[in-house]
């Protein structure tokens, strides 16, 4: 008989990509598999998660993956995106639709005079004013504009902890989740804002539990630990965490450049919530400032334009290599640049590329050049907002980027104290939803090799 290897599954739930992995004790992947669902019109003609085929979804696949004869599952955990709340019945059971955070908001409809203004409120709250992107106010709206409904709402559960109680049956909520810009929590006082309490919101709001808590499926003849499930971004900084002994500030390049300092003890000024930066929890509760640069979706929405006006081929810019040269260029650039301390919140949000004319440029690669330092101006500036008052040893680059000559040099020349480095970690928000149960389910000691960086 094969003897069984021991893994751990865990559920990485996307907005578009639902997926199941099974780590080895060694943290490598052994298993994986991938869903995608339609969304479908919420009780008010919207668009959002279909919450009931996701959960169907979740529970036949962990039915079928505990039923594979070559993996003994030890463990279940999840990472899951934020901004969204479930709403269960006493049973613990979905009541109604899963809103999409992308829902417009009413705009007078929370009070934020009554705790001294949205600049304030945001403040305290580490939460840019986003509507219903503050999950906290999905709840208060419902509250608010559909009381009926919720007269039988008995909890208000973010979304990773909805999906762990799935199996345990059990209610519990955490702080990755509590704190990414949910417009809940008091980073000042470290408790629920006033105005959960104020709004009668706080009796429907579960325990708060440490991120390593674990309850015990329910629903299988042999019953494993389960954790609480983690909001993604935070899980994903989990594995950076255990393997990176000194500061750090990770930039997580994708559609959107998240520059993430779990570092810094500084307070979100002004400043730095008008340019789209703000602060969620580390999984041991200490805060983490980020920055977000809608930069990977500039780069796909201006290579398309620059490929169809010199009719190339969609790859060809990967050809272009980084010249010293292109140097001069930046630091023009850089001059231009907003001071720090100043608020520009249009600079951060549109960058300077979108309104030049191609017939400007000669070639492919003189344009793309000039797109790569109109990014880069950008990047630096949201880099600017984390470490010009809490400066750290390393900036960490993963996603996309992170292979991109212009980018990586740019961004030596721009911190020439700082040490950069391309970092490469195999789905980071599952396998920090992992590690988070390490002592749950592994007795092997953590490899020292989970983060591969390399200076650049």
């Amino acid at each position: 008989m094969v003897e069984r290897k021991k893994v751990i599954a865990i559920f990485d739930i996307g907005k578009t990509n639902k997926k199941i992995f099974l780590w080895n004790e060694d943290y490598q992947i052994v298993f994986e598999r991938q869903e995608n669902f339609d969304e479908i019109l919420d009780d008010e003609g919207f668009l959002g998660e279909d919450i009931q085929a996701v959960q169907a979804w979740v529970k036949k696949t962990f039915t079928e993956v505990c039923a594979l004869p070559e993996f003994e599952v030890k463990a279940l955990n999840f990472s899951a995106y934020g901004a969204t709340v479930v709403f269960v019945d006493a049973h613990g059971d979905a009541v109604g639709p899963l809103y999409n955070y992308l829902k417009p908001f009413p705009a007078d409809l929370f009070s934020y005079p009554t705790y001294g203004g949205q600049a304030e409120f945001a403040r305290a709250t580490a939460s840019p004013i986003l509507g219903n992107l503050n999950s906290g106010l999905q709840a208060f709206r419902v509250m608010k504009m559909q009381p009926e409904k919720w007269k039988k709402i008995a909890w208000v559960l973010h979304w990773p902890n909805f999906l762990a109680s799935l199996f345990t049956h059990e209610l519990g909520t955490e702080i990755t989740s509590i704190g990414c810009h949910t417009a809940l929590w008091d980073f000042d006082k470290q408790d629920y804002h006033q105005w959960v309490y104020d709004a009668g919101m706080r009796a429907k709001l579960p325990e708060i539990l440490p991120v390593q808590t674990r309850f015990y499926s329910q629903d299988e003849a042999n019953s494993i630990p389960v954790g609480l499930g983690l909001h993604d971004s935070s899980s994903a900084l989990v594995p950076y965490l255990k393997a990176i002994d000194s500061d750090f500030v990770l930039v997580s390049t994708g559609t959107w450049c998240i520059s993430m300092h779990p570092f810094s003890q500084e307070a979100l000024t002004a400043v730095e919530l008008e340019n789209d930066a703000l602060c969620f929890m580390q999984f041991n509760g200490n805060p983490v400032k980020a920055a977000r640069l809608f930069a990977g979706n500039t780069h796909e929405t201006q290579l398309k334009r620059i490929n169809a006006h010199f009719i190339t081929d969609a790859k060809a810019y990967q050809s272009i290599g980084f010249s010293e040269k292109y140097l001069l260029l930046l630091d023009e650039a850089l001059t231009h640049n907003p001071p720090i301390l100043e608020a520009h919140t249009d600079f951060i949000n549109v960058c300077a590329f979108d309104a030049r004319d191609l017939d400007e440029f000669g070639s492919l690669e003189e344009s793309y050049v000039q797109l790569m330092v109109d990014i880069m101006c950008q990047q630096i500036f949201s880099l600017e907002l984390l470490i010009k008052s809490a400066p750290v040893s390393k900036i960490l680059v993963d996603g996309g980027f992170s292979k991109n000559p212009l980018y990586m040099n740019f961004l030596v020349h721009a911190f020439p104290g700082v040490a950069i480095y391309g970092a490469e970690v195999a789905q980071a928000s599952s396998l920090g939803a992992a590690l988070v149960m390490h002592e749950a389910w592994n007795s092997k000691q953590i490899p020292s090799d989970l983060v591969k960086i390399k200076k650049f």
